[in-house]
């Protein structure tokens, strides 16, 4: 099939997941800027349009798309065992490894100090923002798909612009870490714990970029199309 410059980057991920490999190896951001058209985000960042679109073209069917697939709900609470889970568990192991490793070797890589910083203020930001998630959105989000009634007086218009805005923040963090270390580059005289945290920042990030892939473009969408749905009956 051919690929229509037009689409957009979450939906051309959300027709193939395994598009999301072939956006990362571009450095296309399919998760916060999924709205951008696959010719504009080329454009941005001067890829070659023609390049790119035959990367996308891959042979043989797509695989089922689960998170497409599956109620909203249910969407969410995968999104919560699968991505929260990790992220909760992962946070304060991969702090005591920057901070360790900022410590040790930060004389001889200045720059590490500003991966530190950066990183504290990802998961500062990230925190409240998943708790935000799991006690009253993703609840909300049942409650509604459940009883088929507005979940509150206020719409998810709000609430969900406001966790996209914190998505983007979050992105250009990781961005800038992945600048700061070259992206995630390991130096020729990095021990084993250097080498260690590099390779948690580059895990975490391209988690984070199908996490937010799942809110952005299939979940939170899905939701507001209901909302509207509902409010119409």
């Amino acid at each position: 099939m051919s690929i229509d410059p037009a689409t957009s980057l979450g939906d051309l991920a959300i027709e193939d997941p395994r598009r999301t490999q072939i956006f990362a190896d571009f450095g296309l951001d399919y998760c916060c800027n999924g709205h951008m058209s696959l010719a504009e985000a080329v454009a941005a960042l001067k890829l070659d349009l023609a390049d790119v679109a035959t990367a996308l073209n891959l042979p043989g069917p797509a695989p089922i798309n689960t998170a497409q697939a599956r109620e909203h709900s249910t969407l969410a609470h995968d999104i919560i065992d699968t991505h929260h889970a990790y992220m909760w568990q992962e946070m304060p192991r991969l702090q005591d490894l920057v901070d360790k490793v900022a410590a040790v070797h930060g004389q001889a890589h200045p720059g590490l100090g500003e991966v530190r910083d950066t990183y504290r203020a990802a998961i500062a930001a990230l925190d409240p923002h998943m708790t935000m998630e799991e006690r009253v959105v993703f609840p909300a989000i049942s409650r509604m798909e459940k009883t088929q009634t507005p979940a509150s007086e206020t719409s998810f218009a709000q609430p969900i612009a406001q966790l996209r805005d914190e998505h983007e923040e979050v992105g250009r963090l990781f961005a800038k870490l992945r600048e700061l270390t070259s992206g995630y580059e390991v130096p020729k005289d990095a021990c084993a714990s250097y080498t260690l945290m590099l390779q948690g920042l580059a895990h975490m990030e391209r988690d984070l970029h199908e996490h937010i892939h799942k809110e952005n473009n299939i979940l939170f969408p899905r939701v507001l199309e209901l909302e509207q749905e509902i409010q119409g009956r």
